[in-house]
């Protein structure tokens, strides 16, 4: 399979027209189309675009390697624990805080302050 072909079939999974698809590559209907019917190659910066707004596994795209789709966290606090490979209690911890409300925040954060001071 092309990676016009390629194009395509993450479009079509995605269930979008071409002119819905680039809109937010701010590509028009024909370059799109000739994309997946082989008349034009994609570039570099195309393909990063593509990744980027639809979260298309750049290694399948380009090569047809792997899912059509990267798995991203779903939060901000997913984010987080995959940066900082925190595990299950760790990401709790850190969303019960978030929870907390302002002066239950202000009083914890004074405690940890003065456990880390001494």
């Amino acid at each position: 399979m092309t990676q016009g072909e390629r194009v395509k079939e993450v479009r079509k999974t995605l269930d979008l027209t071409l002119e819905k698809f680039g809109e937010k590559l701010g590509v028009k209907k024909a370059a799109l189309s000739a994309i997946e019917n082989g008349k034009r190659n994609l570039t570099e910066q195309m393909i990063i675009s593509i990744c980027r707004e639809y979260n298309v596994n750049y290694d399948y795209l380009v090569y047809g390697d792997g899912d059509m789709f990267d798995r991203f966290p779903e939060t901000i606090l997913d984010e987080l624990c995959i940066q900082y490979h925190l595990d299950d209690e760790d990401r709790d911890i850190l969303n019960l805080y978030l929870e907390l409300p302002a002066d239950a925040k202000k009083a914890l954060k004074e405690t940890i302050r003065k456990i880390f001071k001494k």
